[in-house]
């Protein structure tokens, strides 16, 4: 019996590899999917830091006498306009899409208007205007919208020939607030668009009394320091 055994071992042994070798081959793995190629994220622009820049404009607006000496004298408003140009800086700070900051200007301008009464001539003058405001707003990458608002601060100058009321000067104070687009052109350059209606509720030449109201319409381009 262990003979028998043993000779059926054997023979098992030696066919092994020839059973093995009739066996179809092992399946191949399956085919990797082809890596996917991610490009890098684009960053967004960067609206925080300080920045500076010029500005230039229109300025229209009108001085209305409110007080008894403009009114005895028969002046009437005065509508002036004209040209205005000048300097920015600001300081914006980013927390995700919200942009907060503190904008200050300091503009030229010449506008003038000049009136005939009965008794003579008047005319009212301010040759510059400066506003110091907060601004707020939306980014969309390299766009941002924004609302603004403030103090603004103008001379009001009237020289007169009419003989009930002889002119004088003042440097006015009051509000301002307005809106406007700004579009990242580069790292470092933004332009701009923007309106400011300017309001002085209250101004003394002379004594006489006056109200004063502006409409602001200027474009831009800042220079941002930092990334």
């Amino acid at each position: 019996m262990k003979r028998i055994l043993m000779a059926g071992a054997f023979a098992l042994a030696a066919a092994g590899p020839a059973l093995a070798a009739d066996l179809p081959p092992p399946m191949a793995p399956p085919p990797r999917a082809p890596a996917t190629y991610m490009p890098a994220p684009i960053p967004f622009y960067n609206w925080g830091g300080f920045y500076i820049g010029l500005n230039a404009g229109y300025d229209f607006g009108t001085a209305t006498p409110t007080g008894t000496a403009a009114t005895a004298a028969g002046l009437g408003n005065f509508n002036a306009s004209g040209f205005l140009g000048g300097g920015t800086a600001g300081f914006n700070y980013q927390w995700a899409a919200l942009v907060v900051g503190l904008e200050g200007d300091f503009d030229y301008n010449s506008i003038s208007n000049t009136q005939t009464v009965t008794a003579g001539s008047a005319t009212f003058k301010s040759n510059w205007m400066a506003t110091a405001r907060g601004r707020i707003g939306y980014a969309w990458d390299r766009v941002l919208l924004f609302g603004t608002g403030g103090a603004a601060f103008a001379p009001a100058n009237v020289t007169s020939s009419v003989p009930a009321y002889p002119g004088g000067s003042t440097t006015m104070t009051g509000w301002t607030a307005g809106a406007g687009i700004e579009v990242a052109l580069a790292p470092h350059w933004t332009a701009k668009a923007e309106y400011l209606y300017v309001s002085f509720p209250s101004a003394t030449i002379n004594g006489a009394s006056f109200k004063a109201t502006d409409n602001l319409v200027r474009a831009g381009v800042n220079f941002k320091f930092g990334l």
